[in-house]
C-alpha cells in the first residue's frame, strides 16, 4: 500500500517532440509532476487493431507523488492523442532524499 507522499515514476510517450513538451509543460505547471524527461526519439513496434504498426515517439519519464497520479493520469490521457496512451506507474523504492523531498514539494501545490 503506498502513500500519499510516496514518490513515483510515470512512463508514457508522445508522437512529436512539440506534443511531449507540451504535455511537460502542463504536467509541471499544474503542480501535476515535478519534473518531466524528454528523451530522445525512439522507435515503438506494436499491435494496433490486429496488426503489427511501427511508429517513432517521444519518451517522457514524469516524477510525480502516488497522492497526484490520479491527477496526473486524467490530464495526460486528456492531453494525450491516442486512444490508449501508454501509462505506466511505477513505485521508486528509493532514492537521493533532497531529490525525492524536492518531488514532494513541487507536486505539493495548495494541498496541506
Amino acid at each position: 500500500m503506498s502513500r500519499d507522499d510516496d514518490v513515483v515514476l510515470v512512463i508514457s510517450n508522445a508522437p512529436d517532440l512539440l506534443l511531449a513538451k507540451r504535455i511537460a509543460h502542463v504536467l509541471v505547471e499544474e503542480g501535476l509532476a515535478a519534473c518531466v524527461n524528454l528523451g530522445a526519439p525512439v522507435l515503438s513496434i506494436y499491435g494496433w487493431q490486429g496488426e503489427v504498426q511501427g511508429d517513432a515517439e517521444i519518451p517522457m519519464w514524469i516524477k510525480t507523488t502516488a497522492g497526484r497520479r490520479g491527477a496526473l493520469m486524467e490530464a495526460l490521457a486528456r492531453l494525450h492523442p491516442y486512444e490508449v496512451p501508454e501509462i505506466l506507474v511505477l513505485p521508486v523504492l528509493d532514492g537521493a532524499a533532497p531529490y525525492l523531498d524536492w518531488v514532494r514539494a513541487q507536486t505539493r501545490g495548495n494541498e496541506p
